[in-house]
């Protein structure tokens, strides 16, 4: 299934059975089968095309998962918080055990496209200033419009000021749209960038939605509607990295 060999309790464990602990106890319990045969070694080597049981039922194996979550405004970036309302809370009980996690983080107050993964790797290098990785923003901003000018500077890489430390940024786009709002790509995750780009320029931002992450775009969809990705577009993000 997955053309490669992997140890039986961590796929068991991707797969939504327990942590990887829990999977072992019961695995050295003789709970689960590969093949008809009892396997009690927690490092055994499978691949998933096994026929692989747990306590007489039939293991249903999933390796990987990846959705498409559309953050809602005033949610944290968790899968748990006690006190706020966090994107976990908008994952099925169903998915509940299969190590799913956001890639990245959208603020408090920032909407819109954000990948759901048990996919370590992919998470690393969708985030990793290594790959520089294009995310769209739809701003809509308070002040006077913004300019072709300020958009030229912004292509060449502008220094914000506003923080502890200079921070020197890589060169971005300015798409300009009507009723003052506007696009942002960006390729960093300097923290609060989009914001502190449009106060650099005397406006503040209104709204701030993230609307594309690579080639994955957001699309119609509803603020906490989570959806699977399509083999496609999975292919086309591990393309990019």
């Amino acid at each position: 299934m997955y053309n490669r060999l992997m140890r039986l309790d961590k796929l068991l464990a991707s797969s939504g059975y327990g942590t990887r602990s829990e999977v072992r106890k019961i695995i050295s319990r003789g709970m689960v089968t590969v093949d008809g045969a009892v396997i009690r070694d927690i490092s055994h080597q499978v691949t998933g095309s096994e026929d692989i049981t747990i306590n007489g039922g039939q293991a249903s194996l999933t390796e990987y998962l990846y959705f498409i979550l559309d953050k809602p405004d005033c949610v944290i970036t968790a899968m748990e918080d006690s006190h706020q309302k966090c994107v976990g809370d908008m994952i099925p009980d169903s998915l509940r055990g299969k190590h799913l996690s956001p890639v990245g983080r959208l603020d408090y107050h920032t909407t819109g496209l954000l990948i759901i993964t048990n996919d370590g790797e992919l998470s690393h290098r969708l985030t990793s200033p290594k790959y520089r990785i294009s995310k769209r923003y739809m701003v809509e901003y308070e002040g006077d419009v913004l300019t072709s000018d300020i958009a030229r500077e912004l292509e060449s890489g502008i220094t914000l000021t506003d923080m502890d430390r200079p921070v020197k940024l890589a060169p971005c786009t300015l798409e300009i749209r009507d009723n003052n709002t506007c696009i942002l790509t960006l390729t960093e995750g300097k923290t609060h960038e989009a914001r502190r780009i449009i106060s650099h320029y005397g406006r503040t931002v209104k709204t701030l939605r993230r609307i594309s992450v690579g080639p994955l775009e957001l699309n119609e969809t509803e603020p906490g509607m989570l959806r699977p990705m399509t083999s496609e577009e999975v292919q086309l993000l591990k393309g990019i990295t």
